[in-house]
């Protein structure tokens, strides 16, 4: 028999947490797969990986970001020319209390 890594009284707790309700068969279900999970991750943590390069992302991607220019900004009048409601320079929103 594997080691069981999760008792079925943390599923219980997780699934508290979670604001979920199990039947017992579900918390046997889930005690069982997420030791087949875990068990799994102790085979990848076996994995040599000695040589290998850290990565962040699989793919070779990079961001594509413009230069940061700066410019003048709209006019405040252009700005609250399509404003329902305005008081001064400012929006005006209704008040959330």
């Amino acid at each position: 028999m594997k080691k069981q890594h999760l008792s079925k009284k943390e599923v219980e707790h997780v699934a508290w947490l979670a604001h979920i309700e199990l039947s017992d068969e579900e918390k046997t279900l889930f005690t069982e797969q997420f030791n087949e999970i875990l068990e799994y991750f102790k085979k990848i943590d076996e994995t040599n990986t000695q040589n290998v390069e850290p990565t962040y992302n699989v793919l070779d991607l990079t961001n594509v970001s413009r230069k940061d220019e700066t410019k003048p900004s709209l006019p405040t009048k252009e700005a609250l020319r399509n404003a329902p409601k305005k008081e001064k320079k400012f929006f005006k929103a209704p008040r959330i209390v």
